[in-house]
């Protein structure tokens, strides 16, 4: 199975992918988001605590990345990010259906 940050990655390259909580967050409220993923040592939690409730309620997949500065790399900046939404898959589509499948069975 493909990392996350593997996963952005591929969907920065070939899709579309919103960084920062606030882009996030609408991408959440629109319903264009396809997976949610934001830093296990994002500081204060409070920045990024409400992602995972929103995503319930409009039955998005959201997971938890160890480390936000990976997370940066993998939406291609140079510092840290809290949080990032894919929103076009591009080529990683199939390796997204299979990511959030692995989610759905834990």
């Amino acid at each position: 199975m493909v990392s996350v940050y593997e996963l952005i990655e591929k969907a920065r390259k070939t899709g579309k992918v919103e960084k920062g909580t606030n882009e996030v967050t609408k991408a959440i409220e629109r319903g264009t988001a396809k997976l949610v993923v934001y830093g296990a040592d994002v500081s204060p939690k409070e920045i990024v605590q409400h992602l995972p409730i929103l995503c319930k309620e409009k039955n998005i997949p959201c997971v938890e990345a160890d480390k936000k500065e990976k997370l940066g790399i993998a939406v291609g900046l140079g510092v840290a990010c809290a949080s990032a939404v894919i929103i076009k898959a591009g080529d990683s589509e199939k390796d997204l259906e299979g990511f959030v499948k692995g989610l759905k069975s834990k």
